[in-house]
């Protein structure tokens, strides 16, 4: 479904992204883990075209996403923000339903609150949440508002960009099992980024490890703990000691 090929970017001086090179199969759930800093949110952004590459492809179903007309390229996506990303002067019901209130899948007001009731259902939460305001629900309800809207439109491909942080570990593994069984209902593809490895092993078909601008090591999620490749193992086991260099 995405094909990066030979990805640069650069900040200034700062050389991001040093040629990513990934294939994320259609229907699979891709995981990308590594440090703060090592271009995790830069990849994604490139992909969605709010970053111009320095250098490289990409292709998202065989169509180049730089020539991609870009309102029926980006309602193919659907996005879980890291911070929820919430419009608080928007009642919970409009932020599930706020692009099919907009744009080209733009549906009646009383479809996209039919629709948004029924997403909110399907991430556990009362119809009577829909008329509540962001700033009256938890951390964990507001990140199933933000799950909801990300599949509001059915999209094919969906973006997390660290799905649990901030939530307690209940909190985070009841957001984990609902993206797995939301992406095998919608037979989307997926691709994930986060630091937390309870999220990697419970939604992760593959996964890929960005380090020093490139892809480290991928495979899928049954090789991780095997593989030999010692910036993974030191990743994953929380290691001070090995190849990658702790800030300090």
């Amino acid at each position: 479904m995405i094909t990066l090929s030979g990805i640069h970017k650069a900040f200034g001086a700062n050389k991001v992204l040093r040629g990513v090179d990934l294939t994320v199969p259609t229907g699979q759930s891709m995981v990308i883990i590594g440090g703060s800093g090592t271009g995790k949110s830069v990849l994604l952004k490139c992909i969605l075209g709010l970053v111009q590459l320095d250098g490289g492809a990409i292709t998202v179903d065989g169509q180049d996403a730089g020539t991609a007309a870009r309102d029926a390229f980006l309602a193919r996506f659907g996005m879980l923000f890291q911070g929820g990303a919430l419009f608080d002067s928007l009642p919970v019901w409009q932020n599930v339903a706020f692009r099919l209130l907009r744009g080209s899948l733009k549906r009646t007001k009383e479809e996209a609150r039919e629709i948004a009731i029924e997403k909110l259902r399907r991430v556990g939460l009362k119809p009577a949440t829909a008329d509540m305001f962001p700033a009256e629900l938890s951390g964990g309800m507001q990140k199933r508002v933000g799950l909801a809207r990300a599949i509001a439109a059915e999209p094919e491909i969906i973006f997390f960009d660290e799905p649990t942080t901030g939530l307690d570990p209940i909190m985070a593994g009841v957001i984990n099992e609902l993206i797995r069984e939301i992406v095998t209902e919608m037979g989307a593809t997926a691709m994930t980024i986060t630091h937390d490895m309870s999220s990697v092993r419970a939604i992760a078909d593959r996964v890929a490890m960005l380090h020093a601008g490139v892809i480290q090591w991928t495979g899928p999620i049954a090789e991780m703990d095997t593989t030999t490749d010692p910036y993974v193992q030191q990743f994953i086991h929380g290691r001070a000691e090995g190849p990658i260099e702790a800030v300090r």
